[in-house]
């Protein structure tokens, strides 16, 4: 395994192209594109202000940078350079900007505020720092999202969808303002959106290619707190606010195919994963468990439980380990050396297997305050459906790897720290892990390993991506980037 040298960063943005051949990464007001055989800077872009946000085009040609605090998005060609597009959404106010699959349309929402009402802009800066900084209690939390959507009238959203070829302006109506409200379908065709107008849900889904609607339904939902369609476009699940146990399933022409309920009066869904072949679709719950529903019946077919104690004498619990090397004082030279110095501070981890049963590292929430740290808030399928990968966000240290073949668990990582960040591999079954330390973690079915990033100061990895080959990884850490090359499997895994 090798790594590249490191890389200056701002906000973790640091972006593969979805041909592979380019990474984009962003530093203060500068975008730099860089190509990914070699690292040369292929193109050096000066934006408007800070960036915060950036994207590339399906097809690799154009990458946009978002300045929500501007209410500015540029867009920037690859295949000529000289020519940019800035989109100026004014004294709306930008909150989200995303590329339509084509990657020749932006669709931006944007805020609307209206100071309007008794309670006035008092109620949206209770909402905005006290359920973010989680000091809310879940009742009035409660009170308080009843209340949000209709009764209150504070801001109201837009989606604009700006047109590259044409520069004509499309506008989207009543857009929900919930943590995933828009969603393509896979071959780019569709798109669903999550609405709330007259006190009610509702979903549009719109024909990408002209952006006319084709579909217009209600859901049966307190409050949606997500989409997501299937990856073969056929089915799209909606599901409902953490305090309401509801995921509902519709075909593409909107007609409900099932609703399903694990149970009621307690904090609901968490997180939710589609796996790639569209056969399973993972719900992971506040009341640590992942339940599995089948894409015939749509009934639950698995529950996959989280508890302290692994016990089961056919699962594997791997657990790092960490110790200082052996220095021979009689051989070390004063002053030392840099590396010598590092050495002597520095500690090597590895993975050992543990005897069962075993007690995991266990985190127990606060019952008074919103947004618990409780339940399974992280899930992913591996890209050959055979592995699913999840964290109970109260036992934080570790990863639990699910069979998907046999429905049962197969192994279960414990870091020593708490576990930021994992991704499949989009080649095999093979997951990278980080924990906002000098490290990176890999497992695949034939083993796991720990790796030390060699870079010099405080590298401490809290983000990663992969690059569609497989072959290599984008290492994040607060304020710089560097790529790990992977070797073959066969040398990776001792």
């Amino acid at each position: 395994m090798n790594f590249s040298e490191c890389f200056k960063l701002s906000s973790q943005l640091c972006k593969f192209s979805p041909d592979g051949k380019f990474l984009a990464s962003g530093v203060q007001y500068r975008l730099v594109v860089r190509s990914t055989n070699t690292l040369q800077i292929l193109q050096l872009f000066t934006c408007l202000d800070q960036i915060q946000h950036i994207e590339w085009s399906s097809d690799s040609l154009f990458i946009l940078c978002a300045m929500y605090k501007r209410g500015i998005v540029q867009v920037w060609s690859l295949e000529q350079p000289d020519w940019h597009c800035k989109v100026d959404e004014g004294s709306a106010g930008l909150v989200a900007s995303c590329w339509s699959p084509d990657g020749r349309h932006i669709l931006n929402t944007t805020e609307f505020h209206d100071g309007k009402g008794p309670l006035g802009h008092n109620l949206k800066s209770l909402l905005s720092e006290q359920l973010a900084t989680s000091h809310l209690p879940l009742f009035s939390y409660a009170l308080i999202k009843l209340l949000t959507p209709d009764q209150i009238c504070l801001w109201k959203l837009r989606i604009t969808v700006w047109s590259l070829c044409t520069k004509s302006v499309s506008y989207i109506k009543y857009p929900k303002a919930c943590q995933q409200g828009i969603a393509f379908t896979k071959d780019g065709r569709y798109m669903a959106l999550a609405e709330r107008r007259d006190c009610k849900d509702y979903i549009s889904l719109f024909v990408c290619s002209d952006w006319q609607l084709l579909r217009h339904f209600d859901t049966e939902t307190q409050d949606i707190a997500g989409i997501e369609w299937a990856p073969n476009g056929c089915v799209l699940a909606v599901w409902d606010t953490c305090l309401e146990y509801k995921i509902l399933l519709y075909s593409l022409d909107g007609r409900l195919l099932s609703t399903y309920r694990a149970y009621e009066w307690s904090l609901g869904i968490k997180s939710v994963s589609w796996s790639p072949s569209s056969q399973f679709l993972a719900i992971g719950s506040y009341d640590e468990k992942v339940r599995i529903l089948n894409h015939v019946t749509w009934k639950k077919i698995a529950d996959f439980e989280h508890p302290v104690t692994v016990a089961s004498p056919k699962t594997v619990v791997y657990k790092e380990t960490e110790k200082s090397p052996a220095v021979e004082m009689d051989k070390l030279l004063f002053p030392p050396s840099k590396t010598e110095a590092s050495s002597l501070f520095s500690t090597k981890s590895k993975y050992e297997i543990t005897p069962l049963p075993v007690s995991l590292h266990n985190v127990k929430p606060a019952a008074d305050r919103a947004n618990p740290r409780i339940g399974v808030g992280m899930l992913a399928f591996s890209s050959d459906n055979c592995f699913l990968a999840t964290r109970n966000d109260n036992i934080p240290n570790a990863v639990w790897i699910w069979d998907m073949q046999q429905m049962k668990l197969f192994v279960v990582l414990e870091q020593l720290c708490t576990v930021q960040l994992f991704q499949w591999d989009p080649q095999q079954s093979r997951l990278a892990i980080c924990t906002a330390n000098s490290r990176v973690y890999l497992w695949s079915p034939a083993g796991c390993v720990s790796v030390q990033v060699p870079m010099e100061g405080d590298f401490q990895v809290i983000s990663l991506c992969w690059h569609s080959s497989g072959n290599s990884l984008a290492l994040m850490s607060k304020e710089n980037f560097c790529l790990c090359y992977l070797e073959s499997e066969a040398e990776e895994v001792k």
